[in-house]
């Protein structure tokens, strides 16, 4: 789907109301979530239940503290599902009570074929999106400025971690401010992007 974000209007779309697996383009969500509900400068040590989680990771260590902001470049930039375990937790208390905030604000955005089940998008049952519920979201999340400037970033030091946002539109494309890239074997590729030009954001 193609939609202008500040309308809402669809220029092109195909089967945009199919419900599919979303892998890491779920972190869309996570850090909306976390940029309305947290205090980004805030410091939080992480926990043991973050360490060690399949897939991509920004590799965090047991007691290490980092700041909000910190993990949302590691969950945004380098994909981090250990970011977003630890972010969950410390936003949402359990994994389980993120995933209900999650819901709750799909639910006010009116994201009617969207179920989260995870803060990351590793495959779960009950957990899928569309392309529209997708656009809607992001058009929504790049409106809070903490999270356009953190998906917008290229390069940066969270820490002592150096990280390198992995949307090479970001560097292929003028304009391009955001937003996410998937990957799972059963999901295939994905995107969410953004671009801005003349004023107009698609």
């Amino acid at each position: 789907i193609l939609m202008d974000a500040s309308t809402g209007r669809v220029l092109l779309e195909k089967d945009a109301d199919s419900r599919a697996l979303i892998a890491s383009t779920t972190k869309i969500m996570t850090a909306l979530v976390v940029c309305e509900q947290c205090n980004v400068l805030d410091r939080m040590s992480i926990p043991k239940e973050a360490v060690g989680i399949e897939g991509s990771s920004m590799y965090l260590k047991e007691g290490e503290i980092l700041t909000i902001q910190d993990l949302l470049y590691g969950l945004m930039l380098r994909s981090g599902n250990d970011a977003a375990t630890a972010l969950a937790i410390y936003c949402g208390g359990t994994v389980e009570g993120f995933a209900q905030l999650m819901n709750d604000k799909a639910h006010k955005l009116g994201l009617n074929d969207t179920h989260f089940a995870n803060p990351h998008g590793l495959d779960s049952p009950g957990h899928y999106s569309t392309a529209r519920d997708m656009a809607i979201l992001a058009a929504y999340a790049m409106r809070n400025p903490i999270f356009a400037q953190t998906v917008s970033t290229k390069v940066v030091t969270a820490g002592t971690r150096h990280i390198q946002n992995h949307n090479k539109l970001l560097w292929r494309l003028e304009g391009a401010d955001g937003v996410k890239t998937g990957y799972t074997k059963k999901s295939g590729r994905c995107l969410v992007t953004a671009c801005e030009k003349n004023g107009v954001t698609l």
